[in-house]
């Protein structure tokens, strides 16, 4: 029971926080965790959590018995733009992203 976000658009400092919070949680107290959460990225790790739900239940698993076994975050393209700054020079502007990993199982 696997899910991916590729190319989320946001630096993955800033999503593994939020994937820090939730690693090794069972499914309902991560999904709690995540929807009161006053993070920009517990919005798409929430939906990918909830993919990776929907998977497990599509193979005939219980969503009460799962929990968060692996969940990475992992740097995704970069795109650059550049500032103008003083006499002629410029200054790289680096917009990051990342990749989101989840892998579910079931509790033993």
């Amino acid at each position: 029971m696997k899910t991916f976000v590729k190319n989320y658009r946001q630096s993955p400092r800033k999503v593994r926080l939020v994937a820090d919070l939730v690693r090794g949680k069972s499914v309902p107290n991560a999904l709690t965790a995540l929807t009161f959460l006053d993070k920009t990225a517990a919005l798409p790790m929430k939906k990918a959590l909830e993919s990776a739900v929907a998977n497990a239940k599509n193979l005939g698993k219980e969503a009460e018995n799962l929990v968060i076994s692996k969940i990475t975050v992992d740097k995704g393209t970069v795109m650059t733009k550049f500032m103008p700054r003083a006499r002629g020079s410029a200054s790289p502007i680096n917009r990051r992203s990342s990749h989101i990993a989840i892998e579910l199982s079931e509790k033993k």
